[in-house]
């Protein structure tokens, strides 16, 4: 359900088939987007988005990509609007500082997990999937480089289904921070923390769930107990689409190294670590990327389908 109290005062253009879901009580799992923007080349990531939107609405699911172009919030997108966007070579990233600004300006802007989340509760929307969330940046007991994401599960209601946080990440300070925001951080499936890329990260899950009913009645239950903020669901890459662990370490402490002797900074430092690692691993990275992004929609669209079916049975 729509939160009436925000939405009215919000600029959002929902779209039709996203809007009939949210009206009659269906799952609706939101889809951020700078993964398109910022995460591969046009026609790839025009054909990624439309796999994974197929894949929540073969898991029973309705999509809703979300993203700001023409002074508007989009929760769902047109195809017509997607490939427009899959073209946009200089789309802002839009996180909740800028998000408000970028409206203003009319410019084009793709949101991270940050942005998806505050969008995505202004349409009443509980569950986002992604690939990975940002985090703890190693070194940030200098450089203080934490992304607002972490910040924004403490205070945006929303389930987020990921595979963990980026493996270049500390991820040890990562779920450091999460315990201290009080975000209840999940396993899906096993007791270790997934590693991205890898299955697991060799750190423990702080809580594990082995259904999408109990992890849909978690996020019930923070909402029965006023519980700000949201829940992170870490759902472990396929086994077959793994680079596991001792393989995939040495290529990021390369891709570390490489730019810190550069004097990588800020915003640079991300896409210049992922791009050395997709050549380091010969392309593997990126397909592993899209195989976890595609698992956490089916496994996002389970959870909305769990959630909806509760709700209808209170009604």
């Amino acid at each position: 359900m729509i939160n009436p109290s925000l939405s009215l005062r919000a600029p959002l253009s929902i779209l039709p088939e996203v809007a009939d879901a949210l009206a009659t009580g269906r799952a609706v799992v939101a889809l951020e987007s700078t993964i398109i923007t910022h995460g591969m080349p046009y026609p790839q990531n025009m054909d990624m988005a439309q796999q994974v939107e197929q894949d929540i609405r073969d898991a029973g699911a309705v999509p809703a990509t979300i993203a700001v172009m023409g002074g508007q919030i989009h929760i769902g997108l047109s195809q017509a609007a997607l490939a427009a966007l899959a073209q946009t070579p200089h789309a802002r990233k839009l996180s909740r500082a800028d998000m408000a600004a970028c409206l203003v300006s009319g410019d084009t802007g793709a949101t991270t997990v940050a942005a998806t989340m505050i969008a995505a509760q202004l349409a009443g929307i509980d569950v986002f999937a992604t690939g990975g969330i940002g985090g703890v940046h190693r070194g940030a007991e200098t450089s203080f480089d934490i992304s607002a994401d972490l910040t924004e599960l403490a205070r945006t209601a929303v389930t987020v289904v990921c595979a963990g946080a980026k493996a270049i990440l500390d991820i040890p300070k990562t779920l450091e921070v999460l315990e201290t925001y009080g975000v209840t951080v999940i396993a899906y499936g096993q007791s270790e923390f997934p590693g991205f890329w890898a299955r697991n990260s060799g750190l423990p899950a702080p809580l594990r769930f082995d259904t999408a009913a109990d992890i849909a009645q978690a996020h019930l239950m923070r909402a029965r107990l006023g519980l700000a903020g949201g829940q992170l669901v870490a759902n472990p890459i396929p086994l077959q689409d793994e680079i596991p662990l001792p393989q995939i370490t040495p290529m990021i402490e390369q891709a570390l190294a490489e730019a810190a002797a550069q004097n990588m900074a800020a915003k640079s430092v991300t896409p210049f670590l992922l791009d050395r690692i997709f050549a380091l691993t010969a392309g593997r990275s990126l397909t592993a990327n899209i195989a976890l992004v595609r698992n956490n929609a089916r496994l996002g669209a389970e959870i909305a389908q769990e959630i909806a079916t509760a709700r209808a049975l209170t009604r």
